[in-house]
């Protein structure tokens, strides 16, 4: 699976309503630690099918920003039944990250 960009209008389709454990990676294009997390977040996400991972920019989507206090990014939401269950704010290496969504 890859990373897939969400806005207020797919929101509760992609992570509320999600069968499986959701990390959204709140973002923005101008962050550069947000740039050095994504090639990690493209690899977890292609080979772990136990997690889906959602990007949400901050920029494009202030609302849902706002809706989860995101005050710092990058900024990891991990969503499990459409509940909030781990949070990581800055830059995480992929053995951290994997450790975070319960591998």
């Amino acid at each position: 699976m890859e990373v897939i960009t969400v806005t207020k209008d797919t929101f509760d389709e992609e992570v509320m309503k999600s069968s499986t454990p959701v990390l959204i990676d709140f973002n923005a294009d101008w962050c550069g630690p947000c740039r050095m997390l994504r090639p990690i977040l493209d690899e977890v996400a292609s080979s772990n099918d136990k997690v889906k991972v959602v990007s949400i920019n901050i920029d494009d989507e202030d609302e849902l920003a706002d809706k989860y206090e995101v005050s710092s990014i990058p900024c990891l939401v991990l969503i499990k039944d459409g509940k909030e269950v781990n949070r990581n704010v800055g830059l995480i290496a992929k053995e951290q990250l994997e450790s975070f969504i319960g591998e």
